[in-house]
């Protein structure tokens, strides 16, 4: 399949999502010389990027992960949850292993470093509109325990992650519940299967579990390890 480029003069809307004003105005500057006709909406915070994603649709998200309000990979997995069908590529000044391949694990369509180039950044573009994905190459033990845990974390339906988020945040089941607009019991089914899944025993090592997934340390005790560059 070729790839659908930004500059056949079909209309996109784009989502950038980052807290630098300057880097904003860059990325709008590189869409808007490939295709004049892009509709470009900003949001310099995780708050705004919730109200963005609930106001409008989007071809596609450009998304830095370190926002006002944002923890580690919230506001990517806030994107996967929200709009599972929206490709998002992570924009990010943190080039490492642990990072791109967290960005991958959590549903990122792409990676591409801030230090990349406007062409690198169209050339990605193009691909993932095409419904491919990029990513830097990574070797990553399928076998270790954060692998098999991430297998288990992937299982989980979209609902079960907004539950999971919310577990995670400290919510009740109760405040869980107004929050999605679901019956309590409803919330009390859906954490009953993801203890199930994650293999957790109680809904506070649940919490643990997500946390430290989401986390964008890589002291974190479920990082990825035997990881390196190529």
């Amino acid at each position: 399949m070729q790839p659908t480029s930004i500059v056949e003069g079909r209309p996109h809307s784009v989502l950038i999502a980052d807290d630098h004003p300057m880097f904003r105005l860059a990325l709008r500057y590189a869409l808007a010389a490939r295709n004049e006709q892009v509709n470009i909406v900003e949001a310099a915070s995780h708050t705004d990027l919730g109200e963005a994603v609930m106001a409008g649709e989007f071809d596609l998200a450009l998304l830095d992960l370190a926002m006002p309000g944002a923890n580690g990979f919230s506001s990517l997995m806030h994107l996967r949850c929200e709009r599972p069908e929206l490709p998002v590529i992570v924009i990010s000044s943190y080039e490492d292993p642990y990072t791109v391949g967290r960005a991958r694990q959590f549903g990122a369509a792409a990676f591409v470093p801030k230090s990349a180039t406007a062409r690198d950044l169209w050339h990605v573009i193009e691909i993932v509109l095409a419904g491919g994905t990029w990513f830097p190459a990574c070797n990553v033990d399928e076998g270790s325990a954060d692998a098999r845990t991430r297998r288990r974390f992937s299982s989980l339906t979209t609902q079960q992650l907004r539950v999971l988020l919310r577990v995670g945040e400290c919510l009740l089941n109760k405040q869980i519940a107004d929050e999605l607009q679901l019956s309590e019991n409803t919330v009390k089914v859906h954490i009953n299967a993801i203890l199930k899944k994650l293999q957790c025993s109680t809904r506070t090592q649940a919490a643990v579990l997500i946390r430290s997934l989401l986390s964008d340390s890589p002291n974190s005790p479920l990082q990825i390890r035997n990881v390196g560059a190529t």
